[in-house]
């Protein structure tokens, strides 16, 4: 009818609200997060395991694909070295050439690697970037400044040092064997005495007095067996006896 207004169609909240929760669930798009330590320290000549580790709610795809940059203390543009898309890349050329290996699980959420045989001109900022489509937004990527240290020295010894171990060494087994053989003294070995066959002892000198009245019997009664001629011209031979002077006892 003329003058007759239309009214607009008045939008529901309900339905405004429904429709943005459906939208937002209904998008695949979520975010990702990366993180790796932000310090690491090793010394030259070790092996370094460069960690990164990312979630996502999206199972990794075959579009998922890892970078790693690096970027020296004194500035500049990161540079990436080594690229994961399926299968590994590590660089062809560069400071890194031969000394990159893989150790990521994209399935576990891993895309770590490890440097080889450090040195001091890989001091600077390692950068992590991981990407897995249709999860594009969040934190893809992640940083950690490595400190490369000169190896510590080894211990070697001078000639001083050699001198002493050549000295103290044997003084030391020396007193050792000393003290072992003052603790543990041997038994002593006396060697058979040497007597002089004009030597006399005590116990000689006893068995000769107890043979002595023995050899006096013998003697007597060999000179009773003497006849008597024999000891009548004993008797005058032997010169006479003088006063006080002992007989023959037998």
């Amino acid at each position: 009818m003329p003058g007759t207004r239309r009214r607009r169609p008045t939008v529901d909240a309900a339905g405004l609200w429904l429709w943005l929760v459906v939208c937002f669930v209904a998008s695949p798009v979520s975010p990702i997060m990366v993180s790796s330590p932000p310090e690491l320290h090793a010394s030259k000549g070790e092996s370094v395991l460069l960690s990164c580790t990312f979630t996502s709610i999206s199972s990794p795809t075959s579009r998922m694909s890892v970078d790693w940059s690096y970027r020296p203390p004194s500035g500049g543009a990161p540079q990436t070295f080594f690229h994961f898309s399926s299968k590994a890349f590590p660089p062809a050329d560069g400071q890194f050439t031969g000394r990159i290996r893989w150790q990521g699980s994209p399935a576990r959420g891993e895309a770590s690697i490890t440097l080889v045989n450090a040195t001091l001109a890989d001091n600077g900022t390692f950068t992590c970037g991981v990407w897995n489509p249709p999860d594009v937004h969040g934190s893809p990527t992640s940083h950690t400044v490595l400190s490369v240290t000169p190896k510590a020295a080894s211990v070697r010894f001078s000639d001083v040092g050699v001198l002493l171990v050549l000295v103290l060494l044997p003084s030391a087994l020396v007193t050792l064997g000393l003290i072992a053989r003052m603790c543990c003294p041997q038994k002593e070995h006396h060697p058979k005495a040497y007597r002089s066959p004009i030597e006399v002892t005590e116990e000689d000198e006893y068995a000769a007095l107890q043979m002595r009245p023995n050899m006096k019997n013998k003697m007597c009664s060999d000179l009773d067996k003497t006849g008597s001629e024999e000891g009548y011209y004993s008797q005058k031979i032997r010169p006479p006896v003088e006063e006080g002077t002992a007989e023959s006892q037998c």
